[in-house]
């Protein structure tokens, strides 16, 4: 799942993930926002679009695809919701995509999205320490080469540590 502020960079890098690993499929927040309201986040209905944004991804983890969740969600509880599936064998990771303040607002300004930063200041929780997490690095092009090509690495390593058989022996007081 990725999180982070608005123009962070979570489309780019989910619409990446998509396109280079043939195994995930991307499922936006934002897709589903519009599909739904035609209103930019927060939607009259945000229960309403992280339920089926569950859905969605149970279904598809079902029939044994990789899920790369591309969405805001500011807070842990929802984060928590999101990750949480009921779906056998699932790992899970938490991917928050970061920027510098001035590439978000400079971002969120091209794109008309006035405001957007100053929202999720005061909405935003940091990831709880509970929860695999990798910090995606994006103020620029290069950066986001680097950070990604760590990612790869990482979902190509033969032992991951966001997988649930190894965090008893990294997470031992968290999953132990």
């Amino acid at each position: 799942m990725l999180t982070g502020y608005p123009s962070s960079g979570k489309t780019l890098l989910a619409r990446k993930i998509a396109q280079d690993r043939p195994e995930f499929v991307r499922i936006s927040g934002d897709d589903l926002r519009v599909m739904f309201f035609n209103e930019p986040a927060p939607s009259r209905d945000e229960e309403l679009l992280y339920t089926m944004l569950a859905m969605i991804r149970d279904e598809l983890l079902r029939r044994h695809h990789s899920v790369v969740m591309d969405t805001t969600a500011p807070t842990n509880r929802t984060r928590s919701y999101l990750m949480q599936t009921k779906v056998p064998n699932v790992d899970s990771l938490l991917i928050v995509v970061v920027a510098s303040r001035e590439a978000l607002l400079e971002r969120t300004r091209a794109r008309g999205h006035f405001g957007a930063v100053e929202a999720w200041d005061k909405s935003w929780e940091p990831p709880s320490p509970e929860v695999p997490t990798y910090k995606f690095r994006n103020d620029n092009l290069e950066e986001f080469g680097t950070n990604y090509y760590v990612l790869t690495e990482l979902l190509n390593s033969r032992i991951h540590p966001f997988r649930k058989r190894f965090l008893h022996n990294i997470f031992p007081r968290v999953h132990g």
